[in-house]
């Protein structure tokens, strides 16, 4: 009925989990339903078909052509990192709420899903929430006001949905990150267009700029900044005076200035693809949570939303002690970092004795680190892997009362697993960005003998399709 890369109108009339609509077309008595990331009901859209199965198509959005009657087109510029910014918020959270506990259900087989459902826990500020934003250069510009492709331009902001070569000049604020920068990244862009340097040509591999990265801290509200350029043409770039601009343009609010030189051929702005220089300033910024100080480089992983973390990791927290655990037992952090949540539950209680593993050698000694500047001492971090961490430490065995699982968005490997399951803990609290793999191993858990007790969502990301949530689960 499709081929594959046939450009067409769809109308979405249900939304899916994961942010996906869904277009239901009827041809000759076959019923045929398309998946459209970042699309709503209501909607009419241009689309290309990007894969063919047997019982369904799934396209990449192009363009909206109608909006749904819902929208409320606001004063914040539409990118492709927020397709529901036009949405009311309370109806992001109804569509996410009954999706993500239908595909929860469903993929782990847990019928009584609503019985045991908690809360779903909203953002506490659904604009301007993000603490760090990657913008693109591009000479490849989509022009908004003509919706036409200018050539040998010069844009700054953020590439076009459905390319990698297009880049849509930012404006005015997303309404994501922090609103002065955002209003003030025109002025950046003249500014660097003037030095005569060109931006990036994604398809070429050839020009200058490449990427701004932006942190801000919430705490101090500070900025730290790093641009990204290729080293051709180095020597004509004025770097102190690009530095002066900037003050001028922040003051005091810039914590500090990073240069990276990138000449990978990969359009990646993280530091290790190149080499970094500190201009001026610090090369991190200070963060609380809950009440703890983490110090957070350009590269460091931190939550991307740190207030709506605070309510994640108390929910977390709430649920590893819902009962008493005993002087003889033990909490593990698996996957635990850099230790952000080790660290939190020993605020909470010092009494309790805290293990926190990760394979990442690197990230143990941070979390060592940050827990020595938080001043806290019933916590314990070891680099191993989870299947031989008892071996190596017999100590541990028959002593895990709970364990904590916060890991990447594939889930947990099956392997893994198993030997979570080997560790003996009676209570496991699983943090997961993706539901959908959650899931998939709260099938196993029930299988091992656990028992779903709570399930609760947390909305990390307003005008997404993400959505992040805590399972609880007790060894019947």
């Amino acid at each position: 009925m499709f081929k594959r890369g046939e450009k067409l109108e769809f109308e979405i009339s249900e939304y899916a989990f994961g942010g996906k609509g869904v277009s239901k077309i009827n041809n000759d008595e076959n019923r045929t339903i398309v998946f459209i990331p970042n699309t709503f009901p209501g909607q009419k859209v241009k689309a290309i078909i990007s894969a063919k199965k047997k019982r369904y198509a799934e396209a990449k959005l192009l363009e909206i052509i109608t909006r749904s009657p819902i929208e409320e087109v606001n004063e914040y510029q539409e990118i492709s990192g927020a397709p529901y910014i036009y949405i009311p918020v309370k109806e992001q959270e109804r569509v996410k709420k009954s999706s993500t506990l239908d595909t929860f259900s469903r993929l782990s087989g847990i019928e009584n899903i609503d019985d045991k459902f908690d809360e779903f826990i909203s953002a506490p500020s659904h604009f301007f929430y993000r603490n760090k934003m990657e913008y693109s250069f591009s000479c490849i510009e989509h022009c908004l006001d003509t919706n036409t492709e200018l050539d040998d331009a010069f844009a700054l902001g953020f590439k076009r949905r459905g390319t990698w070569w297009k880049v849509e000049s930012l404006n005015k604020p997303s309404g994501l990150f922090d609103e002065e920068w955002e209003r003030k990244l025109k002025k950046i862009r003249i500014f660097l267009k003037d030095t005569g340097l060109k931006a990036w040509h994604p398809p070429q591999k050839t020009g200058f700029f490449r990427h701004i990265v932006v942190r801000k801290s919430f705490d101090s509200d500070q900025l730290l900044i790093n641009l990204v350029t290729s080293s051709v043409d180095l020597n004509k770039f004025d770097l102190k005076g690009f530095g002066d601009f900037i003050k001028e343009l922040f003051g005091t609010r810039i914590a500090g200035f990073l240069h990276t030189i990138n000449d990978n051929v990969a359009d990646r702005a993280k530091i290790e693809n190149g080499n970094s220089e500190l201009v001026f300033g610090n090369d991190i910024i200070q963060e609380m949570l809950l009440g703890l100080k983490f110090q957070i480089s350009m590269e460091s992983f931190f939550q991307t939303n740190p207030k709506c973390a605070e309510l994640l990791y108390t929910k977390a927290l709430d649920y590893v002690f819902e009962e008493e655990i005993k002087e003889d037992k033990v909490v593990m952090d698996l996957f635990c970092g850099t230790g952000t949540i080790g660290q939190l539950l020993s605020k909470r209680n010092n009494q309790v004795k805290i293990i926190g593993v990760d394979i990442v050698e690197q990230a143990i000694e941070d979390a060592k680190k940050n827990a020595s500047a938080n001043g806290l001492n019933n916590l314990s971090f070891y680099a191993s892997d989870v299947g031989k961490f008892l071996k190596s430490h017999p100590e541990y065995i028959g002593k895990i009362d709970t364990i904590i699982l916060d890991p990447p968005r594939a889930g947990i490997a099956p392997k893994t697993l198993k030997k979570i399951i080997e560790l003996g803990a009676i209570n496991l609290v699983y943090i997961s960005c993706n539901p959908s793999t959650q899931a998939r191993d709260a099938s196993t858990l029930e299988d091992a003998g656990f028992e779903l007790q709570n399930y609760s969502l947390v909305d990390q990301f307003p005008h997404t399709g993400h959505i992040e949530s805590i399972a609880k689960f007790k060894k019947k």
